[in-house]
């Protein structure tokens, strides 16, 4: 087979801050910075599966961004971090569930696909395969930031002001990081990762470590990654859904996945966006909040980011 132009997609969650370019130069750098982890895979002829797990790595341990050192606080003031890969050449997945201490719970996702023999691991059994396999991990002060802690006490005075037991969704920032990738050899590959929500339930389990929901992958189709409300992709089956409308009904990734983010999770109340990238190349990345932290790089091309909803991806 021919080799064919390879791309990679990241994002850095669904929602923004105030337009300030001073502010917004650090998000542009790191994922900039994740998109060179991938591209380099990508362009020795690696896998799109390795390249979409270095461009995560890249962003959980970057602070920025809500995963892996960057994670948000539990109500129980811990942190919870789930995360997700997939190849869609062998439909093969893994995926984590409510690990802490665990340095880049992509690692350990892409472990869970490759050495367990299961798809989906969770809490103290995570934990154990973590250190079983020999993954990095660091105390709790890594993931610990005082952006993250005052969040979680503004959340603590919300609910005693308004008794809302709701969690706090960080001022309309839906905190995800992913990649998507298109190989050399014609393959895709998608991976997730999250520290969940501001003063979650301990044990809440969202989106990114539903295969089907937060991600999904397969060389016929597409490979997806979310980022928003994780409820709402659960039950819309989100990620899933941008497949199974381009390979059921014929649509291209660029009708599928904005149905998919315009149409059944804003009807049901969903909010945030997705990043995806077809067989051919084709990337889309719809969202239905103010913005979304998100890039794009193709083999041959400078990066180019982008953060609010007027903005097409820029060098």
């Amino acid at each position: 087979m021919a080799a064919v132009p390879f791309v990679i997609a990241v994002h850095g969650g669904a929602g923004t801050m105030s337009p300030n370019p001073d502010l917004e130069a650090p998000y542009h750098r790191a994922l900039k910075a994740a998109l060179a982890a991938g591209a380099a895979l990508l362009e020795s002829g690696g896998a799109a599966l390795d390249a979409v797990q270095a461009a995560v790595v890249s962003l959980e341990d970057c602070p920025l961004f809500n995963a892996g050192r960057g994670s948000v606080y539990t109500a129980a003031a811990r942190h919870e971090m789930d995360a997700a890969v997939m190849d869609g050449q062998r439909l093969a997945a893994g995926a984590v569930a409510c690990v802490h201490g665990v340095r880049n719970p992509v690692l350990l996702a892409r472990s869970v696909l490759s050495d367990s023999g299961h798809v989906l691991m969770v809490g103290e059994g995570a934990q154990c395969f973590a250190q079983q396999m020999g993954l990095a991990m660091e105390p709790d002060a890594w993931f610990d930031t005082e952006e993250r802690l005052d969040d979680l006490r503004r959340a603590q005075r919300q609910r005693r002001a308004m008794g809302v037991p709701a969690p706090l969704r960080d001022s309309g920032h839906f905190g995800t990081v992913g990649a998507v990738a298109l190989d050399a050899h014609g393959h895709l590959a998608g991976a997730v990762s999250t520290g969940g929500l501001t003063a979650k339930r301990p044990g809440r389990v969202g989106d990114s470590a539903v295969i089907g929901a937060g991600i999904y992958a397969n060389d016929l189709s597409c490979a997806v990654v979310a980022t928003g409300t994780g409820e709402h992709f659960i039950r819309t089956a989100a990620a899933h859904d941008v497949h199974a409308r381009m390979l059921y009904r014929g649509q291209s990734l660029q009708e599928a996945a904005p149905d998919v983010v315009f149409g059944e999770l804003l009807r049901i109340g969903g909010r945030g966006g997705l990043i995806a990238v077809d067989a051919r190349g084709e990337v889309s990345m719809p969202f239905n909040t103010a913005g979304m932290y998100r890039g794009v790089q193709r083999q041959g091309e400078a990066a180019c980011t982008a953060i609010f909803q007027d903005q097409a991806p820029a060098a």
